[in-house]
């Protein structure tokens, strides 16, 4: 139990950080906000195959003294939902989708294709940081202009693909505990305090297999989504993939 308060207590600071960069460019409200490639690229070809990685997904519980619990029966709902309502969303625009399939009979290549997920997960929070927020990268000189690098070749060989979508979703909800806090503090500051409650963002990559560089971002801030259910879900998705230039 220790080991796995202390694993909560160290991923929340980078969840935090995360939302409230893509919260200040914001407002906190529920809003998209896209990134291209600045040199002059526009759509993926017709003929071109993408396949749609398994999304990166966890819920939590917010408890009363601000520790994101990770929720499995709410992450596994949400897993469900998101998975159907991205599979909705591309199959509506014809995109050519190439079915994701793990390596499970190749535990190296297994390993390469959750590294990469992972990969993308640090690099798109790094993006909210240092592209959308205030901590500007000198070297980027305002483009936007970042990638997964070459290792990501391994899933244009093993998907038969020439693009593949990255999708990253952190949600979390206020406990009774927390709920009650929040009221407690607004009533006894007379609303000069506020106690935040739940954490809702994602975000989304359209990735050059061949190149590895992230040709399309997109990152959404709701504080009203719910993914434990469906058709918050769908939304959200819909929001998410909003002009993905498939």
């Amino acid at each position: 139990m220790g080991g796995r308060s202390l694993a909560v207590r160290q991923r929340a600071p980078l969840v935090f950080v995360a939302f409230a960069v893509a919260a200040l460019a914001t407002g906190g409200c529920a809003k998209s906000t896209i990134a291209r490639r600045p040199d002059k690229w526009e759509r993926v070809p017709a003929t071109a195959r993408v396949v749609l990685m398994t999304p990166d997904i966890e819920l939590a519980e917010l408890t009363a003294g601000g520790v994101l619990e990770p929720n499995a029966d709410w992450t596994e709902k949400a897993r469900g939902f998101v998975g159907d309502a991205l599979r909705a969303e591309i199959g509506a625009r014809n995109a050519r989708l190439a079915p994701y399939r793990s390596p499970t009979d190749d535990a190296r290549r297994a390993h390469e294709h959750n590294q990469l997920i992972k990969l993308h997960a640090a690099v798109g929070n790094s993006i909210l940081v240092h592209h959308y927020g205030p901590l500007k990268l000198l070297n980027k000189e305002g483009k936007f202009d970042w990638t997964l690098g070459n290792g990501v070749k391994v899933l244009g060989e093993d998907a038969e693909a020439d693009y593949a979508l990255f999708v990253f979703v952190r949600d979390s909800y206020a406990s009774a505990g927390r709920k009650a806090a929040m009221v407690g503090v607004a009533v006894l500051s007379l609303g000069r305090v506020v106690v935040p409650g739940g954490v809702h963002y994602a975000f989304a990559s359209l990735v050059d297999l061949k190149t590895g560089d992230i040709v399309w971002f997109n990152r959404l801030v709701d504080t009203q989504a719910d993914l434990r259910d469906a058709s918050p879900a769908q939304s959200a998705v819909k929001k998410l993939l909003a002009d993905v230039p498939l």
